[in-house]
Order: C-alpha cells, then sequence, then structure tokens
C-alpha cells in the first residue's frame, strides 16, 4: 500500500543521534584505548548532567521535559483535535495518551459515519491499517520469548511450500527479514494480487514469479512479506493468524473491542465506517476488507485498547503485573533493523525500521518508536511512544488518509519534549499525502487523439488471455463494448478505445488513487495491462 499505503517511512520527523562507539582490541591499540576512555568519560559526565550514572550516551537526551509539560501537552490535545476536525472536515477520530503506565487522555470527536449522529468515543473501533504490523509484530515477540519462533528462523523452515524469485533467498529469508521489509520484494509485492480477488495463500504463492532487489540491503516497504512471515510463526504456532493474535495478545490485555478478522469489526454495533472525499465532501463510498493481508493490515481496534497495547509496550511487555511479550522477544522489533531513509545531506537524521516499527530520533535527542496506518479507501491511524519519557499516543480517524493524524501525534511530541510546537506540521503532512494521492497511469491528463487510427473490429481482440502470474484475462465484445475480466472474482474493467490497438480502462482501488487510468495495448495475440505491469509482469498471451 507507489500510493498512500506507504505508510510511512515517511522521514518528516525521523532523526538520529550519533553514538561513540568502540572495542576493545587484544593487541593493545593506543587509539582504540584512548577511544574508550574518552567514550567512557563522556558517558559518565553526560549520565551526571542527568543525575542518573547509569544512562549510556544514547539514553541521554538533548532536551530535558520539566515537571508539568507532559501534563501541559495533554491539557492542549482538545483543541489540536478540534481546530484539525474543523480545518479537514473528516468525519471522525479517536484519541488515547499513556503515561507511566495510567490512561491520561482518552476522546472522541466527530461521528462514526457521516449523515448519522452516532458519536465517536474512545471505545469505537476503527481499521487499523497497517498500524496492524506493529500489534502484529508484538503477536510475534509473544512467539519469539516463548522459544516457538525466533526472529531468525527462515519462513521456508516453516511453509515448505513457499518460494522467492532467488533460491538463496528462499532458503534464508526469516521471519525477521520480512519484517524488517528487507527481503528483496518490491514496494507492495502482491497488493494488486488481492485487490483482483486472490486469498492470502493463493497471493504468497505467487511471490516466486516477482523479479527481487538485493538481499537484506534494500527497504521495500512490503504488506504480504509481512504476511509471509506472520503465517510462518502461526504455523508454528499451531494456530491460524487471527486466534494466535487473540490468544497471545488481544486476550491477555482485554482488548475485548480487538480483532485480527474483517468479519469482527463488521459485527460491531459502535464501528467507524471509513470514509473518502467525493466533490469536497466526506462520503461513506467504500468498505476495505484486507483479510488476505490481516498481519500487515487487518486489525480493527478501539483507541482504549490501543492505549492497553501501548502501556504493555512501554513496560517492556508488561500488562497488569504480567509478562505477555518477554523484553529480549520485543527490543530488536523496537529498534533499528535498517535505513528505511537515508540522510539526503550530511546533517539530516536518517529513518530507520524495526521488526514492525518505525524507529527514528527526534530534534530533543530521544528514540521515537512509531507507525501510521492508512486506507486509500477511508482510515488514517497514527501511534507514537517516546520510550526515555513514558509516553504514547494513538490517533484513529475514519477517512481516507491526509496526514491529520500524523499532524496530531507530531504536534503532540513537540509539546511533550519541547513545550511548543516546534515545526508547521500541518502543512508538512498535508503536502506529503497530496503527493501520494497522484493519479497514476501515462495517459493520466493527456486529451485522447482528434484523429486515432482505427481500432480492428472488437471480435479479434476477444479471447482468453493467460499469464502465470495474474492468471487469464478475459476479454470480451458484449455488443460493441470491450470488457477486461481479470482475477478470481473477475474484477471487470470496460475497455475504451483510445489509439489503434491501445485502449484505456478506468482503475479505482485501495491501489489505485481516483483518477488512475491505465492502458491495454494488443499486439497480435498478446495484450500488455500497464495497471498490472509495474513488474514486467503484466504481459498476457491468447
Amino acid at each position: 500500500m507507489r500510493s498512500k499505503k506507504m505508510y510511512l517511512a515517511l522521514a518528516l520527523a525521523t532523526s538520529m543521534t550519533a553514538l561513540v562507539g568502540c572495542s576493545s582490541d587484544s593487541s593493545g591499540d593506543t587509539e582504540t584505548a584512548t577511544a574508550t576512555a574518552t567514550a567512557t568519560a563522556t558517558a559518565t559526565a553526560e549520565a551526571s548532567s542527568e543525575g542518573d550514572s547509569g544512562l549510556s550516551p544514547g539514553q541521554v537526551p538533548g532536551v530535558d521535559v520539566p515537571d508539568g509539560q507532559i501534563d501541559d501537552a495533554v491539557g492542549k490535545l482538545d483543541g489540536i483535535a478540534a481546530e484539525l476536525m474543523e480545518s479537514s472536515k473528516i468525519p471522525g477520530m479517536a484519541i488515547a495518551v499513556v503515561h507511566k503506565g495510567e490512561v491520561v487522555y482518552s476522546k472522541g470527536f466527530g461521528v462514526r459515519e457521516v449523515g448519522k449522529d452516532d458519536a465517536v468515543d474512545g471505545d469505537t473501533v476503527f481499521q487499523l491499517a497497517s498500524l496492524s504490523k506493529s500489534v502484529g509484530s508484538t503477536v510475534v515477540a509473544s512467539q519469539v520469548g516463548g522459544g516457538v519462533v525466533d526472529w531468525t528462523t527462515p519462513v521456508v523452515s516453516e511453509l515448505p511450500w513457499f518460494a522467492l524469485a532467488d533460491p538463496y533467498v528462499t532458503q534464508n529469508v526469516t521471519v525477521g527479514d520480512f519484517y524488517a521489509h528487507r527481503s528483496g520484494l518490491p514496494d507492495h509485492a502482491g497488493d494488486n494480487l488481492e485487490e483482483i480477488g486472490y486469498d492470502r495463500r493463493q497471493v504468497l504463492a505467487r511471490l516466486k514469479d516477482i523479479p527481487l532487489d538485493p538481499f537484506r540491503s534494500t527497504y521495500n516497504y512490503t504488506n504480504f512479506g509481512v504476511t509471509a512471515g506472520a503465517e510462518a510463526v502461526a504455523q508454528a504456532s499451531g494456530k491460524d493468524w487471527e486466534t494466535l493474535s487473540q490468544d497471545a495478545i488481544y486476550g491477555p490485555l482485554w482488548m475485548a473491542s480487538t480483532s485480527s478478522r474483517f468479519a469482527d469489526y463488521m459485527a460491531r454495533t459502535d464501528r467507524a465506517v471509513p470514509h473518502v472525499l467525493v466533490d469536497g465532501a466526506y462520503e461513506a463510498k467504500f468498505q476495505r476488507e484486507p483479510d488476505a493481508q490481516s498481519p500487515a493490515g487487518g486489525v480493527s481496534s478501539s483507541a482504549n485498547d490501543m492505549a492497553k497495547w501501548m502501556t504493555m509496550l512501554a513496560a517492556d511487555g508488561t500488562f497488569d503485573g504480567k509478562q505477555v511479550v518477554e523484553p529480549d522477544a520485543l527490543l530488536p522489533a523496537v529498534t533499528a533493523e535498517i535505513i528505511s531513509s537515508p540522510s539526503g545531506t550530511p546533517d539530516t537524521r536518517a529513518g530507520y525500521y524495526g521488526y514492525g516499527f518505525n524507529v527514528s530520533n527526534s530534534g530533543a535527542g530521544r528514540t521515537q518508536v512509531s507507525h501510521s496506518g492508512a486506507f486509500e479507501l477511508g482510515a488514517g491511524t497514527n501511534f507514537v511512544t517516546i520510550p526515555s519519557l513514558d509516553v504514547s499516543i494513538v490517533v484513529l480517524t475514519n477517512a481516507a488518509p491526509i496526514g491529520i493524524a500524523e499532524t496530531v501525534s507530531a504536534e503532540f511530541a513537540d509539546l511533550v519534549q519541547f513545550g511548543e510546537v516546534r515545526q508547521d506540521w500541518r502543512t508538512i503532512y498535508k503536502n506529503a499525502f497530496e503527493g501520494m494521492d497522484e493519479p497514476m497511469g501515462e495517459l493520466v491528463g493527456k486529451t485522447p487523439p482528434t484523429d486515432p487510427a482505427p481500432a480492428q473490429p472488437l471480435p479479434a481482440y476477444a479471447g482468453v488471455y493467460q499469464n502465470s502470474f495474474w492468471g487469464p484475462a478475459t476479454v470480451t465484445d458484449d455488443n460493441g463494448t470491450l470488457t477486461l475480466a481479470i482475477g478470481p472474482k473477475d474484477t471487470s474493467y470496460e475497455l475504451k478505445h483510445w489509439d489503434g490497438d491501445t485502449f484505456t480502462f478506468d482503475v479505482r482501488s485501495e491501489n489505485a488513487p481516483d483518477g488512475t487510468v491505465s492502458q491495454a495495448t494488443f499486439n497480435g495475440n498478446t495484450v500488455t495491462l500497464e495497471y498490472f505491469d509495474g513488474n514486467g509482469l503484466g504481459r498476457f498471451t491468447k
């Protein structure tokens, strides 16, 4: 989920702290010894300034937070939410804040569905979209801590039918590799297979046909990569992923309104309905059904339930006096595993990704752990935790993502750390999300030829065109109208003549912003579908 579903490895607020790193040398290297002594002295001095000699250099923040500043930040959330609801006109939003193990803020704003009076509150259930990755990562961590699997467990050891394009990668790609988005699969690989009706197993089985980028040195955000890792963990546990999530995390945390099953979300009476912007007004027009990629995007939850999850996360896996996730299993997930957003200049802080979590360092010199979620069809979510201050915020909205959830979290994080909002996050996120909303296709915005070359008689194009990755595409001539049908559910598109043997079809889906136009180019007994050709796999043969 190129689309807004990149949710976000946006490095708009990421930062990094330079750490002094040295190692001892058995040869007695004088420079190494000197560097080690210098680092130790620096650490001691910095730690002493914080009043805690146990702090390492990487734990020492650059900006102190005075007493009462976090409370003041919480007190400003009502105003921030009200302003953003008014300026954006999104239908509904819920916010929760946890500080030192206590829920210090939980409130809803707006309505669950436009045109109805049902108000959003802290118990209203929203679709989390890709915030599900962070939640699912804690499910995996629970199994790592229990000895069921490890982050380094090869996926093929649990899913022997699974394969990728490179035999070496197939044998070596691990659960952690997929959760860190470093398997080599290209960005959002497999998403369009889900869009045309393939289920989870069918999508995962087809990933073997997709060309790979370099293994473990390339960061590409993939929903079905995460799903593959999760399926391996579920297999090792002897349960399906949805049941495992309930038993390992939702049940122990008393998250009674949380589920990884779409049917459970739809059955909730206090449910936020997704909305999209149509001609300047929000409408409840689509419903995203994400079961195929449930580990990556299929969790539904409330702000109050997510507050319990954030409480556990901030307490190193402990909740209500019980160890739900072992700290050693959780730590790799919430710390840097790969650079997700390289520095563009020498003075720019980089962004990182752990196992299902974004990891960054703020301008205050504090580590932040976060994730966003976005459904183009009507959901935008975000959470941020600042471990050194033991404070976390989650923001859930029921509108197609425009950066509102991220803006609330970013302004709150600034207020917590600096006592003021340091950046114009409203403009920053507005501009970032606008750029992700552009329709796709070479012919977008172009005028059809005034004197196009004629097409062949339409029956000449009709037939079944085969493709090993996408499956068959059927072109039919129905009384002068060409129709393309593809996928297990025969997802249909009307083909409109453009020029010669080139036709076009409109696409509106989770992966295609409004206004997307694809070419269908016939050439003898083949047709190439532009929208499905992102990885060079879009040629079909009759």
